[in-house]
Protein backbone atom coordinates (compact mmCIF):
# COMPACT_ATOMS: atom_id res chain seq x y z
CA UNK A 1 0.00 0.00 0.00
CA UNK A 2 2.84 2.26 0.63
CA UNK A 3 4.71 2.10 -2.86
CA UNK A 4 1.02 2.61 -4.58
CA UNK A 5 0.37 5.21 -2.11
CA UNK A 6 3.98 6.83 -3.17
CA UNK A 7 3.62 5.73 -6.96
CA UNK A 8 0.43 7.77 -7.03
CA UNK A 9 1.59 11.02 -5.66
CA UNK A 10 4.83 10.50 -7.97
CA UNK A 11 2.19 9.64 -11.21
CA UNK A 12 0.52 13.34 -9.89
CA UNK A 13 3.58 15.21 -9.41
CA UNK A 14 4.66 14.16 -12.74
CA UNK A 15 1.60 14.60 -14.64
CA UNK A 16 1.05 18.22 -13.21
CA UNK A 17 4.06 19.69 -12.54
CA UNK A 18 4.62 21.90 -15.44
CA UNK A 19 1.39 21.74 -18.22
CA UNK A 20 2.95 22.66 -21.56
CA UNK A 21 0.30 22.57 -24.45
CA UNK A 22 1.62 20.18 -26.95
CA UNK A 23 -0.29 20.80 -31.08
CA UNK A 24 -3.49 21.43 -30.29
CA UNK A 25 -5.12 21.05 -33.78
CA UNK A 26 -6.46 24.61 -34.81
CA UNK A 27 -8.42 25.20 -37.87
CA UNK A 28 -7.69 28.65 -39.84
CA UNK A 29 -9.82 29.56 -42.54
CA UNK A 30 -8.11 31.03 -45.63
CA UNK A 31 -9.55 34.21 -47.11
CA UNK A 32 -6.83 35.22 -49.31
CA UNK A 33 -3.48 32.85 -49.81
CA UNK A 34 -1.06 35.52 -47.98
CA UNK A 35 -3.02 36.37 -44.95
CA UNK A 36 -3.71 32.79 -44.37
CA UNK A 37 -0.34 31.56 -45.04
CA UNK A 38 1.11 34.35 -43.09
CA UNK A 39 -0.77 33.10 -39.64
CA UNK A 40 -0.39 29.46 -40.45
CA UNK A 41 3.45 29.42 -40.39
CA UNK A 42 3.18 31.99 -37.26
CA UNK A 43 1.53 29.69 -35.73
CA UNK A 44 3.21 26.56 -36.79
CA UNK A 45 7.07 27.67 -36.21
CA UNK A 46 5.64 28.75 -32.06
CA UNK A 47 8.63 27.10 -29.92
CA UNK A 48 7.25 23.91 -28.63
CA UNK A 49 5.16 23.12 -31.27
CA UNK A 50 1.85 24.36 -28.80
CA UNK A 51 -0.31 24.93 -32.10
CA UNK A 52 -1.24 22.35 -34.86
CA UNK A 53 -2.64 24.25 -37.08
CA UNK A 54 -4.85 22.82 -40.17
CA UNK A 55 -6.35 24.72 -42.87
CA UNK A 56 -10.22 24.87 -43.57
CA UNK A 57 -12.26 26.71 -46.29
CA UNK A 58 -14.73 29.21 -44.07
CA UNK A 59 -16.09 29.58 -40.80
CA UNK A 60 -18.30 26.92 -41.38
CA UNK A 61 -16.14 24.42 -41.63
CA UNK A 62 -13.90 25.26 -38.77
CA UNK A 63 -17.42 25.22 -36.41
CA UNK A 64 -18.19 22.01 -37.97
CA UNK A 65 -15.13 20.67 -37.19
CA UNK A 66 -15.19 22.07 -33.39
CA UNK A 67 -18.49 20.44 -32.99
CA UNK A 68 -17.07 17.33 -34.66
CA UNK A 69 -13.89 17.25 -32.42
CA UNK A 70 -11.68 16.82 -35.26
CA UNK A 71 -10.32 20.38 -33.59
CA UNK A 72 -10.04 22.28 -30.61
CA UNK A 73 -10.20 25.39 -31.85
CA UNK A 74 -10.94 27.80 -35.32
CA UNK A 75 -9.10 30.81 -36.13
CA UNK A 76 -11.35 32.74 -38.77
CA UNK A 77 -9.37 35.11 -40.43
CA UNK A 78 -10.85 38.51 -41.49
CA UNK A 79 -11.45 39.43 -45.10
CA UNK A 80 -10.94 43.34 -44.64
CA UNK A 81 -9.44 44.76 -41.79
CA UNK A 82 -6.81 43.16 -38.45
CA UNK A 83 -9.06 41.82 -36.17
CA UNK A 84 -9.40 38.11 -36.49
CA UNK A 85 -11.71 36.04 -34.72
CA UNK A 86 -11.05 32.71 -32.46
CA UNK A 87 -13.42 30.05 -31.56
CA UNK A 88 -12.54 28.05 -28.94
CA UNK A 89 -14.63 24.74 -27.08
CA UNK A 90 -14.99 25.08 -23.31
CA UNK A 91 -16.35 21.75 -23.43
CA UNK A 92 -13.42 20.37 -24.52
CA UNK A 93 -11.45 22.12 -21.37
CA UNK A 94 -11.58 25.14 -20.40
CA UNK A 95 -7.65 25.62 -20.02
CA UNK A 96 -6.89 24.16 -23.32
CA UNK A 97 -9.31 26.79 -24.40
CA UNK A 98 -7.02 29.08 -22.22
CA UNK A 99 -3.42 27.78 -23.53
CA UNK A 100 -5.12 27.90 -27.34
CA UNK A 101 -5.69 32.03 -27.16
CA UNK A 102 -2.68 32.68 -25.06
CA UNK A 103 -0.65 30.97 -28.40
CA UNK A 104 -2.76 32.55 -31.15
CA UNK A 105 -3.40 36.01 -29.63
CA UNK A 106 0.85 36.11 -29.07
CA UNK A 107 0.77 35.20 -33.21
CA UNK A 108 -1.70 37.11 -34.15
CA UNK A 109 0.29 40.64 -31.90
CA UNK A 110 3.85 39.59 -33.85
CA UNK A 111 1.50 40.24 -37.54
CA UNK A 112 0.14 43.05 -36.24
CA UNK A 113 -3.29 41.99 -35.90
CA UNK A 114 -5.50 41.42 -32.90
CA UNK A 115 -8.04 38.58 -32.04
CA UNK A 116 -11.49 38.47 -30.21
CA UNK A 117 -12.33 35.23 -28.52
CA UNK A 118 -15.85 33.18 -28.39
CA UNK A 119 -16.31 29.91 -26.93
CA UNK A 120 -18.66 28.11 -29.33
CA UNK A 121 -19.45 24.94 -27.09
CA UNK A 122 -19.70 26.77 -22.99
CA UNK A 123 -19.39 24.18 -20.28
CA UNK A 124 -22.87 23.98 -18.32
CA UNK A 125 -23.38 26.07 -15.35
CA UNK A 126 -22.97 22.80 -13.04
CA UNK A 127 -19.89 21.72 -14.23
CA UNK A 128 -17.43 24.54 -13.97
CA UNK A 129 -13.88 23.67 -15.24
CA UNK A 130 -15.60 20.08 -16.06
CA UNK A 131 -15.02 18.93 -12.66
CA UNK A 132 -18.61 17.32 -12.49
CA UNK A 133 -18.05 15.58 -15.34
CA UNK A 134 -14.54 14.14 -14.26
CA UNK A 135 -15.90 13.61 -10.54
CA UNK A 136 -18.52 11.51 -11.98
CA UNK A 137 -16.09 9.18 -13.76
CA UNK A 138 -13.72 8.22 -10.68
CA UNK A 139 -17.21 8.09 -8.94
CA UNK A 140 -17.78 4.90 -11.55
CA UNK A 141 -14.38 3.78 -11.80
CA UNK A 142 -13.93 3.50 -7.78
CA UNK A 143 -17.24 1.84 -8.20
CA UNK A 144 -15.55 -0.99 -10.09
CA UNK A 145 -12.73 -1.45 -8.15
CA UNK A 146 -14.46 -1.97 -5.50
CA UNK A 147 -16.96 -4.26 -6.85
CA UNK A 148 -14.04 -6.15 -8.15
CA UNK A 149 -12.74 -6.46 -5.03
CA UNK A 150 -15.59 -7.85 -3.15
CA UNK A 151 -15.81 -10.15 -5.92
CA UNK A 152 -12.26 -11.75 -5.29
CA UNK A 153 -12.85 -11.20 -1.47
CA UNK A 154 -15.94 -13.74 -2.00
CA UNK A 155 -14.19 -15.92 -5.18
CA UNK A 156 -12.79 -18.35 -2.73
CA UNK A 157 -16.13 -18.89 -0.95
CA UNK A 158 -17.75 -20.79 -4.47
CA UNK A 159 -17.74 -23.39 -6.22
CA UNK A 160 -14.77 -23.13 -9.01
CA UNK A 161 -17.60 -24.25 -11.69
CA UNK A 162 -19.91 -21.55 -11.09
CA UNK A 163 -17.64 -18.83 -9.61
CA UNK A 164 -16.65 -17.11 -12.68
CA UNK A 165 -20.20 -17.12 -14.17
CA UNK A 166 -21.34 -15.59 -10.70
CA UNK A 167 -18.76 -13.04 -10.63
CA UNK A 168 -19.65 -11.88 -14.32
CA UNK A 169 -23.37 -12.14 -13.73
CA UNK A 170 -22.46 -9.70 -10.32
CA UNK A 171 -20.87 -7.12 -12.35
CA UNK A 172 -23.21 -6.82 -15.20
CA UNK A 173 -25.78 -6.01 -12.54
CA UNK A 174 -23.73 -3.99 -10.57
CA UNK A 175 -22.35 -2.20 -13.80
CA UNK A 176 -25.81 -1.49 -14.83
CA UNK A 177 -27.36 -0.30 -11.93
CA UNK A 178 -24.27 2.27 -10.98
CA UNK A 179 -24.38 3.86 -14.42
CA UNK A 180 -27.76 4.49 -13.66
CA UNK A 181 -27.61 5.92 -10.38
CA UNK A 182 -24.47 7.65 -11.31
CA UNK A 183 -26.41 9.22 -14.32
CA UNK A 184 -29.41 10.37 -12.75
CA UNK A 185 -27.04 12.17 -9.15
CA UNK A 186 -25.04 13.81 -12.24
CA UNK A 187 -27.74 14.44 -14.98
CA UNK A 188 -31.08 14.64 -13.19
CA UNK A 189 -30.65 15.53 -9.11
CA UNK A 190 -27.98 18.02 -9.67
CA UNK A 191 -28.34 18.84 -13.45
CA UNK A 192 -24.31 19.15 -13.60
CA UNK A 193 -23.28 17.44 -16.70
CA UNK A 194 -25.29 18.02 -19.31
CA UNK A 195 -26.21 15.24 -22.12
CA UNK A 196 -28.20 12.80 -23.39
CA UNK A 197 -29.30 10.53 -20.31
CA UNK A 198 -29.56 7.52 -21.79
CA UNK A 199 -26.11 7.37 -23.01
CA UNK A 200 -24.75 8.91 -19.72
CA UNK A 201 -26.27 5.60 -18.46
CA UNK A 202 -25.22 3.36 -21.11
CA UNK A 203 -21.29 4.67 -20.61
CA UNK A 204 -21.14 4.51 -17.14
CA UNK A 205 -22.41 1.28 -17.35
CA UNK A 206 -19.52 0.24 -19.32
CA UNK A 207 -16.86 2.30 -17.78
CA UNK A 208 -17.86 0.40 -13.99
CA UNK A 209 -17.93 -3.16 -15.88
CA UNK A 210 -14.64 -2.41 -17.79
CA UNK A 211 -12.67 -1.65 -14.50
CA UNK A 212 -14.75 -4.50 -12.37
CA UNK A 213 -13.37 -7.02 -14.50
CA UNK A 214 -10.15 -5.55 -15.28
CA UNK A 215 -9.77 -5.67 -10.90
CA UNK A 216 -11.01 -9.70 -10.92
CA UNK A 217 -9.25 -10.55 -13.99
CA UNK A 218 -6.09 -9.46 -12.63
CA UNK A 219 -6.69 -11.34 -9.32
CA UNK A 220 -7.70 -14.14 -11.16
CA UNK A 221 -3.90 -14.09 -12.88
CA UNK A 222 -2.13 -12.94 -9.81
CA UNK A 223 -4.00 -13.32 -6.94
CA UNK A 224 -4.29 -10.33 -4.23
CA UNK A 225 -1.13 -8.77 -6.00
CA UNK A 226 -4.08 -8.75 -8.82
CA UNK A 227 -6.07 -5.79 -6.71
CA UNK A 228 -2.67 -3.65 -6.46
CA UNK A 229 -2.20 -4.37 -10.13
CA UNK A 230 -5.73 -2.48 -10.98
CA UNK A 231 -4.94 0.37 -8.12
CA UNK A 232 -1.95 0.60 -10.27
CA UNK A 233 -3.36 1.16 -13.98
CA UNK A 234 -7.09 2.75 -12.73
CA UNK A 235 -5.66 5.38 -10.29
CA UNK A 236 -2.28 5.15 -9.78
CA UNK A 237 -1.77 6.17 -13.80
CA UNK A 238 -5.32 6.35 -14.76
CA UNK A 239 -6.43 8.89 -12.79
CA UNK A 240 -3.36 11.44 -13.86
CA UNK A 241 -3.54 11.03 -17.08
CA UNK A 242 -7.62 11.06 -17.76
CA UNK A 243 -7.52 14.49 -18.73
CA UNK A 244 -9.61 14.90 -16.12
CA UNK A 245 -7.64 17.94 -14.19
CA UNK A 246 -4.81 18.68 -17.23
CA UNK A 247 -6.22 18.35 -21.06
CA UNK A 248 -4.19 15.72 -22.80
CA UNK A 249 -2.41 18.28 -24.68
CA UNK A 250 -1.02 19.81 -21.75
CA UNK A 251 0.01 16.33 -19.89
CA UNK A 252 3.68 15.41 -20.18
CA UNK A 253 4.58 13.00 -23.14
CA UNK A 254 4.35 9.99 -21.21
CA UNK A 255 0.96 10.27 -19.25
CA UNK A 256 -0.41 11.75 -22.92
CA UNK A 257 0.35 8.65 -23.93
CA UNK A 258 -0.97 6.46 -21.78
CA UNK A 259 -3.94 8.53 -20.49
CA UNK A 260 -6.70 7.78 -23.53
CA UNK A 261 -5.62 3.87 -23.55
CA UNK A 262 -7.00 3.48 -19.80
CA UNK A 263 -10.40 3.56 -18.29
CA UNK A 264 -10.33 6.65 -16.95
CA UNK A 265 -8.83 8.85 -19.60
CA UNK A 266 -11.74 6.90 -22.28
CA UNK A 267 -14.37 7.84 -19.92
CA UNK A 268 -13.39 11.43 -19.50
CA UNK A 269 -13.58 11.98 -22.94
CA UNK A 270 -16.53 9.93 -23.64
CA UNK A 271 -18.46 11.95 -21.09
CA UNK A 272 -17.49 14.71 -22.77
CA UNK A 273 -18.53 13.56 -25.94
CA UNK A 274 -21.64 12.84 -24.92
CA UNK A 275 -22.18 16.14 -22.59
CA UNK A 276 -21.24 18.54 -25.13
CA UNK A 277 -20.70 17.42 -28.64
CA UNK A 278 -23.71 14.99 -28.88
CA UNK A 279 -21.69 11.66 -28.78
CA UNK A 280 -19.33 13.77 -31.35
CA UNK A 281 -15.45 11.69 -31.28
CA UNK A 282 -16.92 9.15 -28.40
CA UNK A 283 -16.22 6.16 -30.81
CA UNK A 284 -12.50 6.17 -29.66
CA UNK A 285 -13.27 5.31 -26.18
CA UNK A 286 -15.80 3.64 -26.29
CA UNK A 287 -13.97 1.06 -28.21
CA UNK A 288 -10.92 1.46 -25.79
CA UNK A 289 -13.80 0.26 -22.87
CA UNK A 290 -15.13 -2.09 -24.99
CA UNK A 291 -12.23 -3.89 -25.80
CA UNK A 292 -11.20 -3.60 -21.81
CA UNK A 293 -14.61 -5.01 -20.35
CA UNK A 294 -14.80 -7.80 -23.57
CA UNK A 295 -10.74 -8.91 -22.96
CA UNK A 296 -11.29 -9.09 -18.63
CA UNK A 297 -14.25 -10.97 -19.46
CA UNK A 298 -13.01 -13.42 -21.09
CA UNK A 299 -10.51 -13.72 -18.86
CA UNK A 300 -12.70 -14.62 -16.29
CA UNK A 301 -14.26 -16.81 -17.81
CA UNK A 302 -11.64 -19.04 -19.13
CA UNK A 303 -9.78 -18.76 -15.74
CA UNK A 304 -13.30 -20.20 -13.88
CA UNK A 305 -13.08 -22.63 -16.15
CA UNK A 306 -9.88 -23.71 -16.12
CA UNK A 307 -9.83 -24.11 -12.01
CA UNK A 308 -13.09 -26.23 -12.11
CA UNK A 309 -11.13 -28.87 -14.45
CA UNK A 310 -7.90 -28.84 -12.27
CA UNK A 311 -9.66 -28.26 -8.99
CA UNK A 312 -9.04 -32.45 -7.36
CA UNK A 313 -11.85 -34.15 -6.28
CA UNK A 314 -13.38 -33.94 -2.84
CA UNK A 315 -11.55 -36.11 -0.22
CA UNK A 316 -13.81 -39.68 0.33
CA UNK A 317 -14.63 -40.10 4.32
CA UNK A 318 -17.07 -42.44 4.15
CA UNK A 319 -16.11 -46.21 5.02
CA UNK A 320 -16.06 -48.69 2.50
CA UNK A 321 -18.65 -51.61 2.69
Amino acid sequence: MLLLQTAFVLSCIGAFRDPVPHRIPLAITVPTTQIADDAFYQLALLPGEPVNPLRVTDEAAAVDQIHSRQVDGALVLSRSGNEDLLLVAGGAGPLLAKELATHVIVSERRQGRTVRVQDVVPIAPGDKRLLSSFSLVVGWCFGGILCGSVQAWGAGRRPAGSRASVTTGVLLTYSVVAGLLGSLVARTLLNAVPGEFWALWALGSLLVLAVGALTFALYELAGALGIGLALLLVVVLGVPSSGGVYPTELLPTFWRAVGPSLPPGAGVDAVRSIAYFHGAGAGGPLRALSAWAAGCAAVILLSGGLASRVRPPAPQTGRRP
